[in-house]
């Protein structure tokens, strides 16, 4: 009889016994696997759209749009509202509707959503990664089933349309959920480290355990991936965060951590572990300056990025900065123009050109500057500005290639340096000056520019711009280029399109900066493993990648013996306390340096005799 068939129809004891445990075996390894494909699936929540992010949405228009509510229109302010109390206004940018207004946090609330953050921890610490990847799968099936409403919150806060939130906001946080589903757990996972010669009977580890409750500081440009990204890395973590949003989009940041709550509650997790603060600048330091706050990720202008330093080094609490970028794309002599031109067309213009890494400026050979000022003229001429979420009027159709910018603030000074730019020589063709649409007025919109060969130390060359212009400078040599790259305070990411790719890695090495990509523009930020950051006044440490999520946590050393029952550490008599003889002692501790570390075996040797002989050497204590 086979033994298939002993198992199945069992003559002895024995055969029954074993034909028992295996079934009874198969049967628990199947319980198990649909136990863990329960446990792993991702959780459905709902989390509706807010009716303001419907596209026929109506309210009132503000004329001249500003953040503090007393002072842009009174009666925006909510029913009621207490006059020793601070509001902050949300609006579109795009066309000026008035969104909503907000109580600003005060220090004390400020200081009561850390406590709860705090609270939140310290079960949150002891989740385990099959607790956390539920919450991110979750939280990505959600994201990717509701896009649409999504890219419509996000356009609406910050003017931008709905393929530079697709690109933006959309593609980058879901390539990061992803990333941490695929990998966060090995990054975090305890590490064996090498041992030496002189530790060899010892066992190395790393384990990286939570902080407990972080910030982030982020900036406006994009509510929905500067929020998420800071707050997903920090839960897979195992911490809780305090997330200061700009006053800029309170509104579209409330709606977006609020499905991260409303995830966490419905994976059976205390949503407090997720804070939004949305403060004036004369409250923020109640964050940077809290003793609870275990690390800092800022987000923002050099301006205040320096202020946030300051005011964490008052308790030593580790930051993370990323700040502005000047970056340069350097287009090597025969390079094919007609090739690229759409890859920096959406590098320069892409979100208004308020990106921390869009191509700032093009440094093009000057046999091909012309060609190229006049390919990068007449494509932006064709750029239309308009909203993509706007209210019905008669005659009006939204197209619209680039949105408006976050506001107006900036018009004044842009105007400014663009004029000294064309007085001291720089050519502008196209732009150059705010655009006024014809039928949302109070919209921000900032003419799509073209600035052709400015002085090398002017304003526009140096400055980031942070806005829809286009830099186009020629070099005679490649020096030349890497010296226009590199002759600005920036050092984030850069840019290097050529013929020859190997060559093109050359002159990448030689720029100074966190992030160099080679025929394209910004596409190390959607490979998630690669840690992103920059240099010089763009600011250090690095979110993203393996660096970016174990900067969240406690870098942990464990050392244990390998075999303690057969060899631990002894003290040898030479060298035990109190030391019975100086010069025996010596000779001990020089013997073993050389025999663990001198070039060469016969050196090695010599050390080795040397140390056998002061241990062997009998001490009178």
């Amino acid at each position: 009889m086979s033994r298939i068939s002993r198992l199945l129809y069992p003559e002895t004891t024995v055969d029954a016994i074993i034909t028992i445990s295996l079934f009874l075996s198969l049967g628990i390894w199947l319980v198990f696997q649909r136990y863990k494909t329960i446990r792993d699936r991702a959780v459905l929540f709902y989390w509706p759209a807010p009716r303001e992010a419907d596209p026929d949405f109506r309210s009132k228009f503000i004329e001249n749009p500003a953040l503090d509510a007393h002072t842009s229109d009174p009666s925006l302010l909510p029913h009621g509202a207490a006059r020793d109390r601070k509001y902050i206004t949300s609006y579109d940018p795009a066309t000026g509707l008035h969104l909503n207004t907000f109580m600003a946090d005060t220090a004390r609330d400020i200081e009561t959503k850390i406590a709860n953050a705090a609270a939140a921890q310290e079960e949150w610490a002891f989740s385990t990664f099959a607790d956390r990847k539920r919450v991110m799968k979750s939280l990505k099936r959600w994201l990717v089933e509701n896009q649409d409403v999504c890219a419509r919150v996000a356009a609406r806060d910050s003017g931008k349309t709905f393929l530079d939130a697709g690109l933006g906001e959309i593609l980058t946080t879901a390539a990061k959920l992803d990333w941490l589903l695929d990998h966060g757990t090995r990054v975090l996972k305890p590490e064996t480290r090498h041992s030496s010669l002189l530790t060899i009977y010892k066992h190395s580890e790393v384990h990286f355990e939570p902080l407990g409750v972080v910030a982030a500081l982020v900036s406006w440009n994009y509510p929905l991936h500067n929020a998420w990204s800071p707050i997903i890395a920090s839960l897979f973590a195992g911490n809780a965060i305090v997330l200061k949003c700009s006053e800029h989009v309170i509104w579209s940041t409330l709606w977006f951590v609020g499905a991260i709550k409303e995830c966490l509650r419905a994976c059976k997790f205390n949503p407090e572990l997720v804070q939004v603060v949305c403060c004036l600048p004369s409250e923020a330091e109640v964050l940077t300056k809290s003793t609870v706050i275990k690390h800092i990720t800022f987000i923002g202008s050099e301006e205040v990025g320096r202020k946030v330093a300051l005011a964490a080094a008052e308790n030593m609490t580790p930051l993370t900065l990323e700040l502005g970028g000047k970056d340069p794309a350097i287009i090597l002599p025969g390079t094919d123009l007609d090739r690229y031109i759409s890859i920096w067309m959406r590098g320069i213009f892409q979100n208004a050109g308020q990106n921390c890494v869009g191509i700032e400026k093009l440094i093009v050979h000057q046999t091909q500057y012309e060609e190229l000022y006049d390919i990068v003229v007449r494509r932006t001429k064709e750029l239309r500005s308009g909203p993509v979420l706007a209210p019905p009027v008669e005659g009006f159709e939204t197209y619209a290639d680039v949105g408006a910018m976050i506001s107006r603030d900036r018009f004044r000074d842009l105007k400014r340096v663009l004029d000294e730019a064309e007085h001291h020589g720089a050519t502008i063709d196209t732009g150059g000056k705010p655009y006024i649409h014809p039928y949302f007025g109070s919209g921000s919109y900032f003419y799509p520019t073209v600035v052709g060969n400015p002085p090398y130390d002017s304003l526009v060359a140096q400055r980031e711009l942070f806005a829809p212009i286009a830099l186009i400078q020629s070099y005679e040599t490649v020096e030349d280029a890497i010296e226009l790259a590199n002759g600005t305070k920036y050092g984030l990411g850069a840019s290097v399109f050529g013929p020859d790719e190997t060559y093109a890695i050359q002159v990448a090495k030689q720029i100074k900066c966190g992030m160099v990509s080679i025929n394209d523009y910004g596409v190390f930020y959607l490979n998630q493993d690669l840690p992103f950051g920059g240099t010089k006044a763009s600011g250090y440490g690095r979110f993203s990648g393996p660096e970016g999520l174990r900067s969240l946590t406690n870098p942990k050393v464990i050392i244990s013996d390998r075999l303690p029952f057969l060899i631990q550490t002894s003290i040898p008599r030479v060298v035990d306390y109190p030391i019975p003889s100086l010069v025996q002692s010596w000779e001990f501790v020089s013997g073993m340096v050389a025999f663990f570390y001198a070039d060469g075996y016969r050196a090695r040797g010599r050390g080795l005799v040397k140390l056998v002989n002061a241990a062997k050497t009998n001490v009178i204590r």
